[in-house]
């Protein structure tokens, strides 16, 4: 059932951003990748070529794609381009994965030598970038053999994490503004004032899949850290199975149980018990968040329910986002966004993956 609801919705996305390269659709790309793999159908592989065609121009180009934003966003949605030379040997794809390459060589630094998240959001870290760009960047080097660009983007996630960690909640804030320019920012720790459950789930989606590039030794500067960290999001996990919108405030007035991040939270869990470096149990999670958040609709499909829209920091449409908890359990909530979506169909998929490898272990004795 549920991977037919995966395969329905993706035969029916239409494209976030009427079709211009963006983050969002690569989240679609990256479910499909790994429904791919731990599948083998290549139902999932067919749709990413369909999906993505449109927006790979000649030149190379991709559609609606400005290098001189220096997005990190636009930078996540490159490893279906990567997927798609490794599965196919299309040289085509690396040659357009390079453009992003090539915006990265140029990409604004903090003094901390950590990428603005955007030209506009200058000596800002967020959470969203390291899952945004690092890991694009890892498994670019690693294809064309350039460890110097596994080593900077190893050095940036640590550094983030110096920058962005919380000792009083042992979480690590959604932003850090190195300048202490921006009114969100705490005048001395540059942090914004609450933890966004889906500001830690691009975290804790960006550890585990730079754990899985770059194998254990090369993981090990990172790996306490991302342990740790696991740790204390299975403990704000609630008691209905899910996460809450400002995930460590149980008790705010207002706040509710969000499916994206959760979501995010089920595949990164799963995800590190299976890679080693985590040492709980991911057991029961994913089958919850199916539950409560996969509901029938109305015409007798199903939808993903109860996610964020969107959150961000600073200006946005005339409202003044201003990254405290009553800010974001303010947010409208949506269902069937492929920031929710996406990451289901990679918990799912990392879930068999997990089976598959147990099965094979009990086959073996």
């Amino acid at each position: 059932m549920l991977m037919d609801y995966f395969d329905s919705y993706v035969t029916n996305h239409k494209p976030y951003k009427g079709g211009a390269w963006c983050y969002e659709d690569g989240l679609i790309y990256r479910g499909c990748e790994r429904l791919y793999y731990s599948t083998g159908e290549n139902r999932w592989l067919e749709h990413v070529q369909r999906l993505i065609a449109p927006q790979i121009l000649e030149g190379p180009a991709l559609l609606d794609y400005d290098a001189n934003d220096y997005n990190i966003d636009d930078i996540m949605a490159g490893r279906a381009l990567l997927f798609l030379y490794r599965v196919t040997g299309d040289p085509a794809y690396m040659d357009t994965a390079a453009l992003l390459i090539r915006q990265l060589e140029t990409q604004p630094r903090t003094k901390s030598n950590v990428y603005w998240h955007k030209n506009r959001y200058p000596w800002q870290i967020w959470l969203d970038g390291l899952y945004m760009g690092p890991p694009f960047q890892i498994e670019y080097g690693l294809l064309t053999g350039n460890d110097a660009l596994v080593e900077d983007a190893l050095m940036q996630v640590s550094v983030a994490l110096d920058k962005t960690f919380d000792p009083a909640t042992k979480l690590y804030a959604h932003a850090y503004d190195e300048a202490r320019k921006q009114s969100w920012s705490h005048d001395e720790t540059g942090h914004t004032q609450a933890h966004w459950s889906r500001a830690v789930g691009w975290l804790a989606m960006a550890l585990v899949d730079i754990a899985e590039l770059v194998g254990p030794d090369r993981f090990a500067q990172l790996k306490d850290r991302a342990d740790a960290l696991f740790d204390e999001i299975l403990r704000w996990r609630q008691p209905d199975g899910m996460w809450l919108q400002v995930m460590d405030q149980p008790g705010l007035n207002g706040n509710w149980t969000e499916s994206s991040a959760s979501a995010m939270f089920c595949y990164s869990l799963i995800q590190g018990e299976a890679l080693g470096f985590w040492g709980g149990s991911s057991e029961g999670l994913l089958s919850d968040l199916i539950d409560r958040s996969v509901v029938e609709t109305n015409n007798g499909g199903r939808e993903m329910a109860q996610m964020c829209h969107v959150a961000g920091l600073g200006m946005y449409k005339g409202r003044f986002r201003d990254g405290t908890a009553e800010y974001y359990i303010s947010e409208d909530i949506v269902s069937d966004d492929p920031k929710g979506v996406g990451p289901l169909m990679m918990a799912a998929a990392a879930r068999m993956a997990k089976e598959n490898m147990a099965a094979v272990a009990i086959a073996g004795q």
